[in-house]
């Protein structure tokens, strides 16, 4: 039993013996499996138990674990590099090929992690708009940043924490809460708040309240609203970048952010985030203007070794995406009937190949209050029937599955046929 022993021992060197605390898997009530080995669209724990894994470390994966385009660029790069706190070519080459390959991107900084994204995103465009106000979505989570942590779904809502103890009242008075799809929502706090207002942070489509479409209406109302009061807006594409289309969310809904912030899959599985927009805007940042952000580990070789590995092969295999959104809408279809078949009240919302299936009586999932209808009971215990079947899906009601280019038609029959069982 060396995943209890090993988490056993975690626990007393580590809060909840884990380091992000969705992985302690407590809303479901049972110890996670420790994770050893991960090899395509399957890993492995201490015990030996093999998963088709439907996280995926959260959305990177969408290459499969330890795809070996990704593998062999980073050990080319650590025979020669591991970090120099200095620039060096392999920034260029992944800043240049975002910069080539996306829409609305003139410029980029490189950063650690999606909550660095996020935060010098909102900072950069408090300095350029001269605002303090930013507003956000009720369930949308943009990163544990003090400022964010306002009904911020995901595991602050799986852990059942209002906001976060630690978060002073001063850190959040300038941050607004709108309800997600409802352009309504928001043209109302800018008729209050609108001189003031610095920016909109939205995720276009949600992943951390469970996966929720922003609506067309919505997200280009979102565009007029920030147009006309000269505020900025923000796509927090962390999850959505790369994965829902290559050019992200944005260019399936065919609205234009300001700035749109990276993480995730532009890492290739490694710690990497980024944030980039106009050049008029980004050219505000330190050295060349006054908004200060700084990062020794920011662009790190291996790091941008391994994105860049992993950008340039999406890119020249765009086909992938249509392989993945097609797994989806199976795995979505069969998921829906079979549900219909025993009764069970369940939603299922997709976009590509991201999805969660909510457990409700609803009979559609738009926004924050009506994904916390959702039986978390029962998706609890759908959850271990999942993983007793070899199916490692997400202990919370509240996140994303996602699909990769390493699953096969068979593994999803797979998923379904173990899902009939349920």
């Amino acid at each position: 039993m060396r995943n209890l022993e090993i988490f056993e021992e975690l626990k007393k060197y580590m809060p909840g013996g884990v380091n992000s605390p969705v992985r302690a898997f407590r809303n479901v009530t049972i110890n996670p499996p420790v994770i050893k080995k991960g090899e395509g669209s399957h890993i492995f724990d201490e015990d030996g138990n093999d998963y088709i894994d439907f996280i995926g470390s959260w959305g990177p994966m969408i290459l499969g674990h330890n795809d070996e385009d990704v593998v062999k660029a980073i050990k080319a790069m650590v025979d020669n590099a591991l970090s120099f706190g200095a620039p060096t070519e392999s920034e260029l080459l992944l800043a240049r090929h975002m910069v080539n390959t996306l829409d609305n991107i003139d410029m980029v900084r490189m950063v650690n992690s999606g909550t660095e994204a996020t935060m010098s995103a909102v900072k950069l465009a408090r300095g350029y708009t001269k605002k303090d106000k930013i507003i956000k979505f009720a369930g949308c989570y943009h990163g544990h940043f003090d400022g964010f942590l306002v009904e911020a779904g995901s595991g602050v809502l799986t852990e059942r924490i209002p906001g976060s103890p630690g978060v002073p009242k001063s850190s959040i008075e300038n941050t607004l809460i709108a309800e997600y799809n409802n352009i309504e929502s928001v043209r109302e706090l800018f008729r209050k708040y609108g001189e003031d207002i610095a920016g909109v942070i939205v995720e276009p489509v949600a992943g951390n309240m469970g996966v929720i479409p922003g609506t067309s209406e919505f997200l280009k109302g979102l565009r007029e609203v920030c147009t006309e009061f000269g505020s900025l807006l923000i796509f927090d594409e962390v999850m959505t970048g790369f994965r829902v289309a290559y050019k992200g969310a944005q260019s399936l809904c065919k609205v234009a952010p300001d700035l749109t912030t990276y993480a995730k899959i532009m890492g290739g599985g490694l710690p990497c985030g980024a944030y980039g927009g106009k050049r008029e805007i980004m050219e505000n940042l330190s050295p060349m203007g006054p908004v200060y952000q700084a990062g020794t580990m920011s662009g790190n070789p291996v790091v941008m070794a391994a994105g860049y590995a992993t950008l340039t092969k999406l890119y020249n295999n765009l086909n992938i995406y249509n392989y993945i959104d097609k797994l989806g809408n199976t795995l979505q279809k069969g998921m829906e009937e079979i549900a219909k078949e025993k009764g069970i009240s369940l939603v299922v919302n997709r976009c590509g190949s991201m999805m969660t299936p909510f457990f409700t009586e609803l009979k559609a999932v738009n926004n924050y209050e009506d994904a916390k209808t959702c039986d978390t009971a029962l998706y609890g215990r759908f959850f271990h029937h999942m993983i007793k079947g070899g199916m490692y899906i997400s202990p919370s009601q509240f996140e994303a599955m996602f699909i990769g280019a390493k699953h096969s038609e068979e593994e999803i029959e797979k998923f379904l046929s173990i899902m009939r069982k349920f």
